[in-house]
């Protein structure tokens, strides 16, 4: 937690309380599917520390440092998906969700091209490694929901 809230797990947790779910201007559905959304990212962003393994088979060879890269996109996935969490970061951070989930699309497209298995399987899925790329483009569009005025409280909207 240190890393991401950049100042201890003390200050990491005074950063989730100020977490709120504003009610005036984003409806349930879209509060709940954020949550979903943060806590997604969170849980894939830890196991890229947990399971690095899994993911090394899915860089693709002409990139430096695939060890590093995965760490890397480990700790991105963790901070995004506590910044998507706090309304006054909400924005910027579902901005970088976008970036990220484009910077990670080579990766599967190598998946695809050269059927890599991963996730510790022993063979590729085939097919279902094509279904991941438009899936990248539906994950791309739920982070871009949360990059408009409303995904702000009311407080911080400026008016006017």
């Amino acid at each position: 937690m240190a890393v991401v809230a950049g100042g201890g797990p003390r200050r990491a947790a005074r950063l989730l309380a100020s977490v709120s779910i504003e009610h005036g201007s984003v409806s349930r559905p879209k509060r709940v599917l954020l949550w979903v959304m943060g806590i997604f990212y969170i849980v894939a962003g830890v196991n890229h520390f947990l399971n690095a393994q899994f993911y090394l088979p899915m860089m693709p060879p002409f990139l430096p440092w695939p060890a590093g890269l995965v760490f890397l996109s480990g700790v991105a996935e963790v901070v995004l998906g506590i910044a998507v969490l706090v309304p006054s970061l909400r924005r910027p951070a579902a901005w970088g969700v976008i970036l990220l989930l484009i910077a990670v699309f080579p990766a599967n497209v190598h998946i695809a091209l050269h059927n890599v298995p991963v996730f510790g399987a022993k063979e590729g899925a085939g097919i279902w490694n094509w279904v991941r790329l438009p899936v990248q483009g539906v994950l791309i569009l739920w982070a871009w929901w949360y990059t408009g005025p409303d995904a702000l409280p009311a407080s911080v909207v400026p008016t006017g």
